[in-house]
């Protein structure tokens, strides 16, 4: 990570200097913001961390709840939130702190009859080469407290306003500010009897399945339960069960438990399939304790036994897959810009075995942050915003579709005995379905920001539409061995990927050089689109790959462009370059043109937005102008 840019100062180099406009702000609730974020949970942190790396914005979230979550909820945190979380910088905590899903192991009854179960097979949790991040499991509470860290350490130095339930969002079509929220003051939940109102340009309701927002803006979740209840239980027990410290999808005649190994080592989570006859009772008076839980349990793996020790958090929950047609409040007929959306549990509700819950409302924030942000700042136009909604629902119908199959499968019976699961037809499904559980396999279909590019040979394993498979490189200026990918941060700046072609950069006939010539042009998407004072790369960001090694090249052949001056004092920025990996050449892992090169066009969100030829300098300006604005015009959201 780069810091001193601005000058060296003593301390933790992580934690950003104020924004000017911190210290002008009045403590406590302002009666207008930019944005408002309605829930302190997945999303909305993941929200609002993004917005405080443009702190000249001013971004207000409240929570009903009188402090932070302390316990209990989701756990499972898929590769791509990893990539995600790499972008804020706290990835390497995350690993550090969390478990490492390696191995799932799948037991069913005993084919002898004797009521007992065995191990039907093992496989490898997540498929070899589909990122560079593990899948880890981490508290739910500590991922949001990762987050608030972010917040303070950024130069907005945001901090949630606790026990604000908002009771109220009205849209005003005039004004600067024109949505109005309602703020009920509460305590442990009770109103106190005194109320707020704060004025924002946008909100976005992070608040749950039964959110407010929501209903505000006319949206209902549609779908239906599935008459599957399960209980939930993290605890610390004694067991002689041997794969305890393995990810265990159980089936047994009398049911089935998915068992996720916690942080820790020896804290694990028990999702227990409760029997609407057996536990009959239990369900309908709403009579479920950890005791009954930790009973159904042993019940379900016998012959082994389970003795909890102590019980850190526990719920009952019912299957429903559920879900809203739009995820904002646009007028259908494109007559009126969104000004409020939703996000999360907000806009779609499902069963949480797969772990895609917090992991799909994260990346539903992470969709939204960026663009919000843009708009805001005066860089891209408020059409932009449209595309969060067109985006982010056609990916939640697809979780739908894959979460009721998955929950079918992991409860279904055999064909050829009403009493038994059917473990190998869920363990084949599971193994089929990896890509789309890691959070790899979402894929934006063409539109204003993601290009139905005819170049894709060029670079064939950077789908348009897909996340921006990250791939180890050398850096040339010191020859650390990083990845390409973990260039980008959470800092709204598009990204261009130059991979070139076979000519050394600084002779005549390389298209590498020819597009740096370009690029430090006055015509050039760097030049249109740059605010006057601002970094080179704070709005287009490029980065170069070279094809020669990093030894056979030099700082000195490089292009300006490659070498861009920053901050107060034009620093140069020498992290703009690098060289294959003889170990693991990026050209051949994946298949770029050599001999043509590629410029491969990746959004603030890392997903591939273009691929285009070296030389095709028309068509680079034509799509980035179709997102950003031209220096010199305004927008009717923005700042500038």
């Amino acid at each position: 990570m780069q810091f001193y840019l601005d000058g060296y100062k003593p301390g933790d180099p992580f934690v950003d200097e104020p924004h000017p406009s911190v210290a002008e702000r009045p403590p406590g609730l302002p009666d207008t913001a930019d944005v408002v974020i309605i829930g302190c949970g997945p999303a909305g942190l993941v929200l609002a961390a993004q917005l405080a790396r443009f702190p000249e914005l001013r971004t207000v979230i409240v929570d009903r709840r009188d402090g932070p979550l302390e316990v209990g909820q989701a756990d499972g945190v898929a590769c791509r939130t990893v990539e995600m979380f790499e972008a804020f910088g706290l990835a390497d905590q995350l690993i550090h702190e969390g478990y490492q899903v390696n191995e799932v192991s799948f037991w069913r009854p005993d084919p002898d009859g004797s009521g007992s179960i065995v191990r039907a097979g093992r496989v490898d949790d997540v498929e070899e080469g589909i990122s560079e991040m593990p899948h880890m499991i981490v508290n739910q509470a500590r991922m949001l407290a990762y987050l608030r860290d972010h917040m303070r350490r950024s130069a907005s130095r945001a901090e949630p306003f606790y026990g604000l339930h908002a009771t109220d969002v009205r849209v005003d079509p005039d004004g600067e500010h024109p949505v109005a929220v309602t703020l009920q003051h509460v305590e442990n939940f009770e109103p106190t009897g005194e109320t707020s109102t704060i004025r924002a340009k946008y909100v976005v309701g992070c608040d749950g399945s039964r959110s407010g927002t929501r209903e505000a803006i006319g949206r209902r979740l549609e779908g239906d339960a599935t008459n599957s209840s399960w209980g939930v239980l993290d605890v610390l027990a004694v067991t002689d069960f041997p794969d305890i410290r393995l990810k265990s999808a159980i089936h047994s005649e009398q049911g089935s438990i998915l068992i996720i190994p916690r942080e820790g080592g020896y804290l694990v989570r028990l999702y227990i399939e409760l029997d609407n006859d057996r536990d009959a009772e239990m369900l309908r008076d709403r009579s479920a304790t950890p005791e009954k839980l930790a009973a159904v349990a042993n019940r379900i793996l016998h012959p082994y036994s389970i003795d909890v020790k102590h019980v850190g958090w526990w719920a009952v929950y019912e299957i429903g897959q559920r879900l809203c047609d739009r995820f904002d409040d646009a007028d259908e007929s494109g007559a009126r810009e969104p000004r409020v959306f939703i996000a999360g549990d907000a806009c779609h509700t499902h069963s949480a075995k797969a772990g895609q819950g917090m992991n799909v409302s994260m990346a539903d924030a992470w969709n939204l942050g960026w663009k919000l942000g843009a708009v805001l700042r005066g860089t891209s136009r408020p059409e932009l915003l449209r595309t969060y909604s067109e985006e982010r629902q056609a990916v939640a119908q697809q979780l739908i579709d894959f979460d009721r199959e998955f929950a079918a499968l992991f409860s279904a019976r055999s064909d050829g005995d009403e009493g038994r699961a059917d473990p190998e037809k869920f363990q084949h499904y599971f193994r089929e379905q990896g890509r789309f559980t890691a959070g790899v396999a979402v894929r934006y279909q063409p539109s204003l920001i993601t290009s139905a590019s005819p170049h894709q040979d060029l670079a064939d394993g950077f789908p348009l539409g897909m996340r921006f498979h990250s791939a180890p490189v050398i850096r040339l200026a010191d020859a650390k061995p990083v990845h390409l990918g973990h260039a980008a941060r959470a800092d709204g700046a598009w990204r261009l990927y130059a991979f070139a072609d076979r000519a050394h950069p600084g002779s005549a006939d390389s298209r590498l050089g020819d597009l740096a010539r370009f690029l430090a042009s006055g015509g050039s998407p760097i030049a249109r689109f740059t605010p006057p004072g601002a970094d080179p790369d704070s709005v287009i960001d490029v980065r170069a790959v070279l094809q020669q090694g990093h030894r056979d090249i030099t700082v000195e052949d490089l292009p300006p462009v490659l070498l861009p001056r920053k901050g107060p004092f034009a620093l140069v920025d020498h992290e703009k370059a690098f060289c294959p990996d003889p170990d693991a050449d990026i050209f051949d892992l994946r298949g770029l043109d050599r001999e043509r090169g590629a410029l491969v066009v990746v959004r603030p969100d890392q997903y591939v937005a273009h691929v285009l030829p070296l030389d095709a300098h028309d068509e680079l300006v034509d799509f980035l102008g179709g997102v950003l604005v031209e220096v010199g015009t305004s927008t009717a959201s923005g700042r500038s």
